[in-house]
């Protein structure tokens, strides 16, 4: 039994790398992986490279060499994701998975979005295949944080984001200050262009006119959002979500970050902390008392330190996707 579940593992951990690869294609729908195996051996896999075209599953069984095709009667499909159960911008890969006749499905998470929730994979067990659910549960559901969290919070994703001095300031006197380095502003314009939103707050966009683009990465730029005494944050976060915005980073000073985290409205919080030190300033936001760290890495002697909420899945690898 063991060595059963290690190898649906490893699939799984396959799945997952290939979910991956549809950051930026896939949205506004989830990042899913597939593999097909057969004998011990990967005859096919794929991922949902782009909404509105092919899920993972079927691209998967298209890989699938003409040659190979006799195999998918003994055949495992491994599914980071739930397969779905409805007709959206293409049929159910419930459907095609039934309709291919494999001997079982290995499920990664189920899908909460409502009109999936458990119907592909009572679809596929009706149709008399083995269907095995939670390999790699908490990965899965990280891997489509975003996703789930706005599906089952009416809400994005959000993350709150800062950089500080050694001594705990954001600015010097009051002045902006160069904090971050070159790979610390790669890494944060990636997480730009990997995020649908990016807000700051009223004071910041008078004082720094910060470009909130994707200039030092490749990608799309994310919306820009400017929080202000018009709009409460609860009134903000509904508007974004009837908008279809699943993800937001929180780059606003002092206040705009106190602001969320007394609300309650964080999923993540990336702080960048530089060797660098003033004598005065404005105080880095304090961490809330719930925090959980799940990661530290130094990057040209910044450190990075990410922590999550306590109700956030676990995360994939040592650095988040």
């Amino acid at each position: 039994m063991k060595n059963y579940r290690s190898k649906d593992e490893k699939y799984m951990r396959r799945c997952l790398q290939l979910a991956a690869n549809g950051i930026h294609g896939a949205r506004p729908n989830p990042m899913v992986g597939a593999v097909i195996v057969a004998n011990d051996r990967i005859i096919g896999e794929g991922y949902h490279v782009r909404c509105g075209e092919g899920h993972a599953e079927v691209n998967a069984f298209a890989s699938v060499n003409p040659e190979d095709e006799t195999l998918l009667k003994d055949a495992t499909i491994y599914v980071s994701l739930e397969p779905c159960a409805h007709y959206g911008k293409t049929p159910p890969c419930a459907e095609l998975i039934v309709r291919k006749g494999v001997k079982r499905v290995v499920v990664g998470c189920i899908d909460l979005f409502a009109k999936v929730q458990g119907r592909g994979v009572e679809m596929i067990r009706e149709a008399g295949i083995d269907v095995t659910v939670g390999v790699l549960e908490e990965e899965c559901q990280w891997l489509n944080r975003r996703f789930f969290t706005y599906h089952s919070k009416h809400r994005p994703y959000i993350i709150l984001k800062w950089a500080q001095t050694a001594n705990g300031f954001i600015d010097d006197h009051g002045k902006a200050l160069q904090i971050s380095n070159e790979q610390t502003q790669m890494l944060s314009h990636q997480l730009r262009a990997e995020e649908d939103a990016i807000l700051v707050g009223h004071t910041t966009d008078v004082r720094e006119h910060p470009q909130l683009t994707v200039r030092h990465w490749y990608g799309p730029n994310p919306k820009r959002v400017v929080l202000t005494h018009h709009r409460p944050i609860p009134q903000l976060m509904d508007d974004l979500y009837q908008h279809g915005i699943q993800s937001l980073i929180v780059e606003g000073g002092c206040q705009t970050h106190e602001s969320f985290i007394k609300a309650g409205l964080w999923d993540e919080i990336r702080v960048e902390t530089s060797p660098i030190t003033v004598s005065d300033g404005t105080r880095a936001p304090q961490l809330p008392a719930y925090v959980q760290l799940y990661n530290t890495v130094e990057y040209g002697g910044n450190t990075i330190i990410s922590y999550r909420s306590q109700q956030a899945p676990r995360p994939i690898s040592a650095f988040p996707i």
